[in-house]
C-alpha cells in the first residue's frame, strides 16, 4: 500500500482564456452567415457516402438518409447569404434614417423568410435627456435596404429618477461630475 499525499506546490488559479475574458477590450465581429456551405459541404459528403452504401448493399435507409442529407445541403446552400453590412455600418445607416439625433443605439442581428435572410434590427434613442424619441429601425444585412423605420415619442416615464420630459428636473441638483 503506498502513501498518496497531496501535492504542496502550489496551485496556479483558474484562468479563462483570453477569447472569453469579458474584461478584455477587443472588436466583436457577428459571425458571417456564408459559413453555412462549411455545414453544406458536410452533408454533401455524408449524403454521398450513404448513397454509395444504399448503392451497395440495396439498404433503404441509407438511401432515405442519403436523399434527407442532401435536401439539408441544398437548404444549408440557399441559406448562406453573405453578411454585407456589419454592426457598425447598420448603426449609422439607421442613425441617418431615424430622422432625430441619435444617442444610444443597438443592434440585433435576425433573420427572415425561409432563407433565412439576415436583417439587422437597430433600437435608437434620441440624444437629449432623458430620450424624447425612440426608434426601430430594420435593414437588410445583405444589400443595407432600409425595410422599415417606426418612430415615436418615448412614452417612458422618467421622474422617478429626477427627471422631467424636459431634462433635468429643477430640484435634481447638481448634474453628476463626468470628471
Amino acid at each position: 500500500m503506498t502513501d498518496e499525499t497531496p501535492s504542496t506546490a502550489p496551485r496556479a488559479p483558474d484562468e479563462l482564456p483570453e477569447e472569453l475574458d469579458i474584461t478584455v477590450a477587443r472588436p466583436y465581429q457577428v459571425p458571417d452567415n456564408s459559413k453555412r456551405r462549411i455545414a453544406a459541404a458536410c452533408y454533401v459528403v455524408a449524403a454521398a457516402a450513404c448513397g454509395a452504401g444504399a448503392a451497395s448493399s440495396g439498404n433503404t435507409g441509407l438511401l432515405g438518409a442519403a436523399v434527407f442529407l442532401a435536401l439539408a445541403a441544398a437548404y444549408h446552400l440557399a441559406a448562406a447569404w453573405p453578411l454585407k453590412l456589419d454592426e457598425t455600418a447598420a448603426l449609422a445607416a439607421s442613425a441617418a434614417a431615424a430622422g432625430f439625433p441619435v444617442g444610444h443605439a443597438s443592434a440585433q442581428l435576425a433573420w427572415r423568410g425561409l432563407r433565412s435572410r439576415p436583417v439587422w434590427r437597430v433600437l435608437l434613442y434620441s440624444a437629449d435627456e432623458p430620450p424624447s424619441r425612440r426608434g426601430l429601425v430594420e435593414l437588410d444585412a445583405v444589400d443595407g435596404e432600409i425595410l422599415g423605420t417606426y418612430t415615436e415619442d418615448n412614452p417612458e416615464d422618467w421622474s422617478a429618477y429626477g427627471f422631467s420630459p424636459g431634462g433635468p428636473a429643477p430640484d435634481a441638483g447638481p448634474s453628476p461630475s463626468t470628471s
